[in-house]
């Protein structure tokens, strides 16, 4: 019951009419219990309904419907992928420069088996553990340790398993004195040249520079209810409108839902969500995830360093082509 009450805490708006369905035929089969009335006919009826109305709900999401189960603070974490996925998991701290940024985290696991080495934006699960972690957002040294590790993993010849789940990286001023910049763009050229498999899953929220820093791949995918643009929908009204109220037609503009970003060749491939989405089956999300990385790490794997880094330098020189007329 506890359960239940926290989770109708975070309850999106148009999560309502299903949520309010399913509690009705929770309530009617508690009632033919108590009265052993056969009340099943009724029962079928209402859960095809409500299935009819999950199909409506989820297929018809605007953009910035996406952004808010993306954003949704119990939509699974790196760490609770770790968790659910993995055998064994050794985090690995530092940047050897003085800083360990809980932002970005990283380090070796097995995955059923094999060796990798996992690296991911972590938010936090409260307000109090979102501060410590700074809402996912990156400083500088996290970067330089997310680097360090895939240095360590290349000399190793474990395959880099990466989850971008950020609004994107800190924009402060202390990030910005300790060379922000420099860090992502440092990123963006070492891992073009790692020898070793590289995967990038999008499992929430991919924003701007912070999410590239740990996104260059052979392979990107991306969750289905997963967002993934160059800057927050909020940022681009702000910037081309002076108006952050306008971040829903930013959000529609942008392009960032997954079948968008498909159809454009950003991303590879598109992961289908649990029914309700994520954050209501989180180790639903975790078999679906683990199975794809498995299936593209024996494809890669079969790749010699050298195809697979013209996979990666391909793929990036791909996006953003156009033809004009």
């Amino acid at each position: 019951m506890v359960k239940t009450e926290k989770k109708r805490t975070f309850l999106l708006e148009f999560e309502k009419p299903l949520v309010e369905l399913q509690a009705r035929i929770d309530q009617i089969r508690e009632l033919a219990e108590e009265t052993n009335v056969d009340v099943s006919g009724q029962v079928n009826e209402l859960e095809s309904k409500a299935e009819q109305l999950r199909l409506e709900i989820f297929s018809s999401l605007t953009p910035s419907q996406k952004l808010q189960i993306a954003r949704h603070p119990r939509r699974p974490s790196t760490l609770d992928y770790v968790q659910a996925m993995t055998d064994d998991w050794f985090e690995l701290h530092g940047d050897r420069r003085g800083n360990d940024d809980p932002a970005l985290i990283g380090g070796i696991a097995r995955l059923d088996g094999r060796g990798v080495m996992i690296i991911g934006h972590q938010k936090g699960r409260d307000t109090k553990d979102n501060v410590a972690r700074n809402f996912g957002m990156a400083s500088p040294g996290g970067y330089r340790k997310a680097m360090r590790l895939m240095e360590h993993a290349n000399r190793f010849s474990l395959p880099i398993i990466t989850f971008i789940d950020t609004p994107g990286a800190y924009a402060g001023l202390d990030a910005e004195k300790l060379g922000q910049g420099e860090a992502i763009a440092y990123n963006l050229r070492e891992m073009f040249s790692l020898d070793v498999p590289i995967i990038t899953t999008v499992i929430g929220e991919g924003g701007s520079g912070g999410a590239l820093g740990i996104g260059v791949a052979e392979k990107l995918m991306i969750f289905e209810h997963s967002v993934y643009t160059v800057a927050s929908p909020e940022a681009c009204a702000a910037i081309l409108w002076k108006d952050a109220k306008k971040s829903e037609q930013a959000a529609l503009a942008l392009k960032i839902t997954a079948k968008d970003l498909l159809e454009l060749g950003i991303v590879d491939q598109i992961l289908p969500e649990p029914p309700n989405c994520a954050h209501s089956d989180p180790l639903g999300a975790a078999d679906i995830l683990k199975k794809a990385i498995l299936d593209n790490l024996e494809y890669l794997s079969s790749l010699s360093a050298e195809q697979r880094k013209n996979l990666r330098y391909d793929k990036f020189r791909q996006i953003g082509v156009f033809l004009e007329h």
